[in-house]
């Protein structure tokens, strides 16, 4: 409980009373509530029950105006002395608006009393009745019992008894004692005495309160004739499927003992028995099952036997018995039943007229007993394509074919099930009927043979296309309806040395796939034929595959490896060892080769000559070895040299074309000069370079023009190489002055080797288009 404890429940604590049985609203105590001065609103939570001990909802807080408040009984449960607490403790809270809090307990305390004596057993809730049989001698007939709810003290002394019992009216054939025992008086006579009793039974308890309760007596007639029937009919006819309750007979009896009084007889069905019953008490009888003349065991037994009892006491009393025959007579109550209802069939497309397909009256039957009732005709034959069908007639129910279904026919196209109705019928009345369903199934037959679209196909394809592309597509049909499921295979072409056959064809869709890779160098056209199926028939056509040449050879150089040494004072120009490699491309023009060193060539001392445009080339150093001032430094050297394809391509069409290189390597080892100086001569080495030039515009430049250029230049490198091998070997080295060291002797200057370079430019036409101008 939040905020500051203030007194501000005026009257409280406080302890008070309430008399149980108090109803609702009923005021238990008044209190105050005092606020402080600051508190301009009042009270912020009004004076509530926040707790009760024992807990109880029996108690609530109301204004009576102003700051003055009372505690009620709410009646919910009312406050019982005998049964619930006689003390609870209420906690009361109240906070005004200044947050100021008061908690008290207000202590009720419950008191007894005095309530009338209650009636135990059967009279506290109802009117009790006694029956009596006449002839009966005087004895006690009931036991009244009640009790105070202060427990005041029962004793059985008549004398000193806390309860006395009185009854009334006072002339009557019973007495009550005051231990409430209820005793008849007298024999009775139900012909001559009065039939029934009220007594007023009082009890009062020591304080004079009281309670009364009425005990009906009520006397029996006691039966000692037999009753017997009145009625003299024995047979009763009725037809079958009568609805529950449909009156058959009324039987009536009497009683001797009832002559001046309505009969209380009691009828019942001895037999055994499921479609009828009786009313006990009027004799009725009455349909209560469904009766089924078609069902066994009526079906062959129609009549139904009853024994009927009158009784005039359901117990130790007179009875008679009569038998009666009901008889059972069959109406048409059940339509026509075909087992199955719907029926499946097929029929071959093109089947004649007149084609014999189901026989009805086979599957058809109506239960009804009688032979009027179980006749029945099928009519009302309909249906989409009920036209290609007919009834033989309405008795036989015989179905047949009227006309040949072809399925090709377009005005039959997509049909393949026609659904029929036909409806079996009763020929008496009400005329029940039922429908019977057929569905037909139109078997195709397989008439034609697949047809391809095309008679033969051509398809190109790059030699580098890879393995499981599709490179195009057959389609066959045929005319059947519905459409065949048409099957595609390769039975012949299509194979190599390596491979059986390098196409498949999708089964289902008829693409062609690269199975194996193509190779135009190998085969440049591969012929397949190609078969389509529906199962049945088949057809056949060729397709042609072309392959497309693509530049998808590396250059192949021999050799691919060698190793050799050079003198550190090799001449610059000088064709190294008379090395020279020679290449081969299987899809490519020699002019088209181009060399150079990738890896390895260390300040750049070795070239190949010519560069491009030939599949031949020769080492020669370019420049010469400077070991002495430290611009050198390996001697061993190892050249990677790459050859590629793409001499003839314009710097355009390198980036959109492919190209393919292929690789020498060469380790070469330079060797010192030995101790003496050998003077050389001056000479001079031709090296001859091949530069490709493009011209966008160059195209249509003569053939003669390019032919006469590459012949004048494979003329001046030869007379060039001729030229350097003469000077090489005219000019021998001098000899050293005494045999001095050379590092002892005047260093003579060097003559200088002149290398001469002769570049012939080829004006080479490409046009992207693999033709010669």
């Amino acid at each position: 409980l939040a905020g500051r404890r203030t007194r501000l429940l005026k009257g409280l604590p406080a302890t008070t009373t309430v008399e149980e049985n108090a109803a609702a609203g009923v005021s238990v105590y008044t209190f105050n509530v005092t606020v402080s001065p600051l508190s301009s609103e009042g009270v912020a939570i009004l004076p509530t029950i926040v707790y009760s001990h024992p807990l109880t909802e029996a108690f609530d807080i109301q204004s009576k105006g102003g700051l003055e408040y009372r505690v009620v009984t709410t009646g919910n449960p009312v406050l019982d002395y005998e049964t619930m607490p006689k003390r609870f403790d209420l906690q009361i809270f109240v906070e005004d608006t200044t947050g100021r809090t008061d908690l008290n307990i207000l202590t009720v305390q419950v008191t007894d009393k005095n309530e009338r004596p209650v009636f135990q057993g059967n009279m506290a809730i109802q009117t009790v009745t006694i029956y009596i049989l006449e002839g009966t001698p005087p004895e006690c007939i009931y036991k009244v019992d009640a009790a105070d709810p202060e427990n005041a003290e029962l004793k059985t002394n008549s004398l000193l008894c806390s309860f006395q019992y009185s009854l009334l009216p006072a002339p009557v054939p019973f007495l009550v004692l005051e231990s409430g025992a209820i005793f008849s008086t007298k024999e009775f006579d139900y012909e001559k005495d009065p039939h029934s009793y009220f007594l007023n039974i009082t009890v009062t308890d020591p304080d004079g309160l009281n309670s009364t309760k009425t005990v009906n007596i009520k006397i029996i007639n006691i039966n000692d004739e037999r009753p017997y029937f009145t009625t003299k009919q024995r047979v009763y006819r009725i037809p079958e499927e009568q609805s529950p309750g449909t009156l058959v007979a009324n039987l009536t009896a009497k009683d001797p003992d009832d002559e001046d009084s309505p009969s209380r007889l009691f009828y019942s069905i001895q037999s055994s028995n499921r479609y009828f019953s009786i009313n006990p008490s009027t004799g009725v009888l009455q349909v209560t099952g469904r009766i089924d003349r078609d069902a066994l065991p009526l079906r062959l037994h129609p009549n139904i036997s009853l024994i009927v009892r009158v009784e005039d006491s359901l117990s130790s009393g007179y009875d008679s018995e009569m038998e009666i025959t009901i008889i059972i007579d069959d109406i048409n109550d059940n339509p026509p039943e075909c087992n199955p209802s719907a029926f499946r069939k097929e029929a071959n497309e093109n089947m004649t007229a007149g084609t014999f397909l189901l026989d009805l009256r086979n599957y058809c039957k109506d239960i009804d007993v009688h032979p009027s009732n179980n006749r029945f005709n099928f009519t009302g034959l309909s249906g989409f394509g009920s036209n290609n069908f007919a009834l033989e007639s309405t008795v036989s129910g015989r179905l047949v074919m009227t006309a040949s279904i072809d399925l090709e026919n377009p005005a039959n196209l997509g049909i393949g099930v026609y659904s029929l109705t036909v409806r079996v019928q009763d020929i008496a009345c009400p005329n029940y009927s039922n429908i019977i369903y057929i569905y037909i199934r139109i078997k195709p037959v397989n008439e034609f043979f697949p047809v391809f679209s095309n008679p033969s196909y051509e398809f190109n394809v790059l030699e580098i296309t890879k393995v499981g592309s599709s490179i195009g597509r057959v389609n066959a049909r045929d005319k059947d309806w519905p459409p065949s499921v048409i099957t595609y295979s390769i039975v012949a072409g299509g194979g190599t040395r390596d491979y059986t056959n390098i196409f498949w064809i999708s089964p289902t869709k008829g693409d062609v796939k690269i199975l194996a890779r193509l190779d135009y160098e190998t085969t440049q056209k591969h012929i397949l034929i190609v078969q389509a199926s529906d199962q049945e028939k088949t057809a056949t056509a060729s397709v042609t595959v072309n392959v497309l040449a693509v530049n998808d050879e590396e250059p192949v150089c021999s050799p691919n490896f060698y190793s050799f040494q050079i003198p550190v004072s090799l001449a610059v120009g000088t064709n190294i060892n008379g090395f020279r490699i020679e290449c081969q491309d299987r899809d490519s023009d020699p002019r088209s080769f181009r060399y150079f060193i990738n890896e390895g060539n260390v300040n750049n001392h070795f070239t190949f000559s010519p560069s491009a445009g030939s599949n031949t080339s020769r080492l020669i150093l370019a420049s010469k070895f400077d070991y002495e001032s430290g611009l050198d430094t390996n001697w061993i050297y190892r050249l990677r040299v790459y050859i590629t394809d793409d001499n003839l391509l314009s710097a355009r069409d390198k980036t959109i074309h492919l190209i393919n290189t292929g690789t020498v390597t060469l380790s070469i080892r330079v060797i010192p000069n030995p101790t003496t100086v050998i003077p050389t001569t001056p000479g001079f080495t031709v090296v001859t370079k091949r530069e490709n030039l493009y011209s966008d515009s160059a195209w249509y430049v003569p053939f003669v023009i390019t032919l006469g250029s590459l012949l004048l230049l494979g003329l001046l490198g030869y007379l060039g190489y001729l030229l350097a091998t003469w000077v090489c070997t005219r000019c021998p080295p001098a000899g050293k002055a005494d045999g001095a060291p050379l590092r002892n002797a005047a260093e003579k200057k060097k003559p200088k080797k002149e290398v001469v370079v002769t570049t012939t430019k080829l004006n080479t036409i490409f046009d992207g288009e693999a033709r010669d101008p």
